[in-house]
């Protein structure tokens, strides 16, 4: 496959070229990196990572293809691709197509053959910011001006362009459980864990109201993760606060934890260059075990914050190469949350306990 000449961009006026992989064109957004070895197509269509330009560090993407099975949503979330060697034959016999054709197909940007160790070296030290990758354009000048037009990421309210338009409901009516999600931009595989634990589920958009919700009878209160600042997301805290006021078991992941704390008065704050991979240690502090951690995440909670509130909030986990705050539970409430991604099968089952650990609140608080 003969590859047409693309180039990145960064805001600091780095810059660095390659070749064009998947559609040609220019794209935008915050640059991070993650460190996970596989899960690619995961990685791609996890709406979390809304808007922003993804660095695989590892060497090899496409080496097995795609398959719908992989997706965690209806489309490619990223906003662009950046990555090392681009191999678009693929040696999984099930596989349904090339990195190449699907690509092409969702209609993403990306470039390869980058020196994607300097580039992480280089966000490592210099501190997450926007980028720009073009297929098509060369001018210097002209993708400064786009670069520059693009928005921060900090402030940026993102969940309302990802979740669901009307809410839906999953699994069978019949369940012994009935969980509300509050879809700030959910994994098709955390429904999925709840299914499997015999919960009938119904997802709902981001703003939905405190009454819709209710108006399920849920038996437990879920609030999903999600793109962009959770500081510019006063809808989705008010309602994580009224949640917490139905003294229903409640559960939340990533931009859930987020909102759980900030519901709590906890702030956040956006980090360096945040947390994504497959292979992040994290400290359970009541069990004293540790977990390997599937995680992806650019802001966390206060931990001074935290400190000054342990009337409030208690640390339930902490992540082992920074100290970060990786989990947490509501004093007197029957809620807690996580930093990281326990459905994404890190460890690979190290994290499964906590949907077991919600299931076994809701057959407390029904008891």
């Amino acid at each position: 496959m003969d590859h047409q000449r693309a180039i990145l961009l960064l805001a600091d006026g780095t810059t660095y070229e390659g070749k064009a992989v998947g559609k040609i064109g220019t794209t935008t957004g915050e640059i991070c990196f993650n460190t996970g070895m596989t899960g690619y197509q995961e990685v791609f269509t996890d709406p979390s990572y809304f808007g922003q330009l993804l660095v695989t560090t590892n060497a090899h993407i496409g080496n097995y293809g795609t398959m719908n099975a992989d997706t965690e949503s209806d489309s490619v979330k990223i906003a662009g691709l950046i990555c090392k060697n681009f191999t678009v034959p693929y040696s999984r016999q099930i596989a349904e197509s090339s990195i190449q054709d699907y690509l092409e197909g969702e209609g993403l940007v990306g470039i390869s053959d980058v020196d994607t160790r300097a580039l992480v070296r280089h966000i490592r030290s210099k501190g997450a910011m926007n980028g720009i990758i073009s297929s098509e354009t060369f001018d210097m000048d002209e993708l400064k001006k786009q670069l520059d037009a693009a928005p921060d990421m900090d402030g940026l309210e993102l969940s309302s362009k990802v979740t669901t338009k009307e809410a839906y409901t999953l699994g069978e009516e019949s369940a012994s459980y009935r969980v509300a999600v509050l879809d700030l931009g959910t994994k098709q595989n955390i429904l999925r864990n709840f299914l499997r634990r015999d919960c009938y589920v119904k997802v709902f958009p981001a703003k939905a109201s405190i009454e819709d919700i209710m108006s399920f009878s849920p038996d437990g209160l879920f609030v999903s993760n999600g793109p962009g600042d959770p500081g510019a997301m006063d809808y989705a805290v008010d309602t994580a606060k009224e949640m917490l006021e139905q003294e229903k078991p409640m559960f939340g992941i990533c931009l859930g934890h987020q909102i759980l704390a900030r519901a709590v008065d906890i702030p956040t704050y956006k980090m360096h260059h945040g947390h994504r991979g497959i292979n992040h240690p994290v400290k359970n502090l009541i069990t004293g075990k540790s977990e390997i951690t599937s995680q992806n995440h650019g802001f966390g909670v206060s931990p001074e914050a935290i400190a000054a509130n342990a009337d409030k909030v208690e640390v339930t986990h902490r992540n082992l190469n920074d100290d970060t705050i990786e989990g947490i539970r509501i004093v007197g409430k029957p809620a807690f949350s996580v930093q990281y991604h326990p459905e994404a099968s890190p460890g690979p089952h190290d994290a499964d306990y906590l949907f077991d650990q919600f299931v076994d609140l809701i057959k407390e608080n029904k008891a």
